[in-house]
C-alpha cells in the first residue's frame, strides 16, 4: 500500500510541476497585470502544495512549518505586488486626467 501512495504522490508532483510551468508562462506573457498577479498567486499556492506533499512523502515534520511560513510570505508578496500595481495604475490615471484638464484649460483661453 505504501508503494501505491508513493506512486500516486509522484504522479501528483509531476502534474503540479507541469502546472507550475504553465503558470510561469502565463505570468510572463499574460496580457493584463491581473493575469500576472493571479498566476503568481497560483504558483505560490502550488509550491505550498508541493512542499506539503513532500513533507508527507518524506515524513519530515519541519517541512510543514516551512509550508506555513511560505504561505505567509506568498500572501504578503501578492498583497505588495497588488498594491504596487494599483499605485502605478492610479498614478497613470491621475496623470492622464491632469493632462486632459490642462488641455481643456489651454483650449478655452
Amino acid at each position: 500500500m505504501e508503494q501505491v501512495y508513493h506512486i500516486f504522490f509522484m504522479a501528483v508532483l509531476i502534474v503540479l510541476a507541469v502546472l507550475l510551468m504553465l503558470c510561469l508562462v502565463r505570468a510572463i506573457i499574460g496580457p493584463r497585470i491581473a493575469d500576472r498577479i493571479v498566476s503568481v498567486n497560483m504558483m505560490g499556492t502550488m509550491v505550498i502544495v508541493i512542499i506539503a506533499i513532500l513533507a508527507l512523502m518524506l515524513g519530515e515534520g519541519y517541512l510543514a512549518d516551512i509550508c506555513i511560513i511560505y504561505a505567509m510570505i506568498s500572501f504578503l508578496a501578492v498583497i505588495v505586488l497588488t498594491k504596487v500595481c494599483m499605485g502605478v495604475y492610479l498614478e497613470k490615471k491621475e496623470a492622464k486626467e491632469a493632462g486632459k484638464s490642462v488641455e481643456v484649460e489651454d483650449g478655452s483661453h
